[in-house]
């Protein structure tokens, strides 16, 4: 994106996040409404995820957070109609669609079980088509390895975010750094790739030659 080299793409995105509340999530949408001036977030909150706290933390201006419309499930039939209605409101305009935590109401003790499946196939597949359809990214999350695979078998594309001794970074899952840089509480500690890619190369000068080249030295013949 536009300060840490983050762009989600059309499509079902599944991230893989260290615990329910991780606040990528909130900086991966923040950073792509910046980018997107005027564009429409859709968020389909799950386990109380979307703090508003983390929101402006890590939205650059209050401004950006004008187009991020929350709404919050509690159940598992909450939360499927949550997707349909965003189906219904989704358009052109729309920049990013995110559902943190998406399986996890589904496992709850109050769904039987044979429509747990069948409700969490149908949410499934319906925020997978809705990314293709809009070419819109679609960025799913989840905590539990198990889930994950699940999700995985509809996405096209597959993150992680990885806890280090330096921050959290996002990885694919060759392991692969998405990220030239990790996130360390509220601040990006940036690595020299990073800069790399911001201020681009030079080629190693020679100092007399560049100081010949700016009238620095006196030539005598």
């Amino acid at each position: 994106m536009h300060d840490h080299g983050i762009d989600l793409e059309p499509g079902l995105t599944l991230l893989e996040v260290p615990s329910p509340r991780s606040t990528i999530v909130h900086r991966l949408v923040c950073d792509r409404l910046a980018a997107d001036s005027g564009g429409t977030a859709y968020w389909i909150d799950a386990r109380n995820a979307a703090a508003t706290h983390a929101l402006y933390d890590c939205a650059s201006s209050p401004r950006v957070l004008e187009g991020l419309q929350i709404a919050r499930a509690f159940t598992a039939y909450q939360h499927h109609s949550l997707v349909r209605e965003v189906v219904r409101r989704a358009g052109p305009r729309t920049s990013v669609i995110v559902a943190p935590n998406a399986t996890s109401l589904y496992h709850d003790a109050d769904l039987p079980e044979w429509e747990r499946e069948d409700l969490l196939a149908a949410t499934r597949e319906t925020l997978a088509e809705l990314g293709r359809a809009l070419e819109v990214p679609v960025l799913v999350t989840t905590a539990d390895a198990d889930d994950a695979e699940y999700l995985a078998a509809v996405a096209d594309d597959e993150l992680a975010c990885v806890r280090t001794r330096e921050g959290r970074r996002l990885e694919r899952q060759d392991g692969e750094a998405v990220t030239a840089g990790y996130w360390h509480g509220r601040y990006w500690q940036t690595t020299i790739p990073y800069w790399a890619d911001v201020c681009g190369t030079v080629d190693a000068i020679d100092p007399v030659v560049a100081a010949h080249d700016e009238d620095l030295l006196e030539v005598t013949v």
